[in-house]
């Protein structure tokens, strides 16, 4: 049975993502101040026309690769969470893979492009926003059901922490993840310590 024909919509689906590779691919490698509709478009190889064709504006394409690349990795990280039996298993898992990323990596050097712009556009930053937030409900959701004191405070400090290994490697490669991780760990394992009732030492 032959497949069935290539829709005018399928032609236009597939246009938008080549687009959408293009710029995402061109922002690690120029950063977002360096991209052009040209560059996008010669890069996708179509038509100039097409960059505005799909998308509001140049703008609106790489915000939208952008995102999609930092969401889809999230994602991936966020699975992996909620596959691990444990909060441990889950740190040990999240730390082996941000070793694929080196920090001279396209995907590491989008995350930086992408967050220096965002201070200065308002709609990256509450897109870049949505995505650490749904990943740290995500990530507490998980916590919690382990019972990890403080879950939504634990969150926000591990995704900070994976988030700045990865973005530091672009200056200093170490240290490697495995060296980080009995670090990490405490923040998993340590009781929940409350300071005001932790006994003071004697005056001597």
């Amino acid at each position: 049975m032959p497949p069935p024909p290539v829709t005018a919509a399928d032609r236009g689906r597939e246009v938008r993502q080549r687009l959408l590779r293009a710029g995402a691919a061109l922002i690690a490698e120029r950063g977002w101040s360096g991209v052009s509709t040209r560059a996008v478009a010669e890069r996708a190889q179509v038509g100039p026309g097409l960059v505005h064709y799909h998308f509001a504006s140049l703008g609106a394409l790489l915000t939208q690769a952008a995102l999609g690349t930092i969401e889809a990795l999230t994602q991936e990280m966020t699975a992996m969470l909620a596959a691990a039996a444990t909060p441990e298993e889950a740190l040990e898992g999240v730390l082996g893979a941000l070793d694929a990323y080196p920090g001279t990596d396209p995907t590491s050097l989008l995350f930086i492009e992408t967050y220096l712009a965002a201070t200065r556009d308002e709609e990256l930053m509450r897109g870049v926003a949505a995505i650490i937030s749904t990943a740290r409900e995500e990530l507490a959701g998980r916590l919690d059901d382990h019972g990890v004191p403080r879950p939504q405070e634990t969150a926000a400090v591990l995704l900070a922490a994976l988030d700045g290994l990865m973005l530091h490697r672009t200056a200093v490669p170490e240290p490697a993840s495995g060296a980080v991780s009995p670090v990490l760990r405490r923040l998993l394992t340590d009781p929940d310590i409350d300071a005001s009732t932790t006994p003071r030492r004697a005056n001597p």
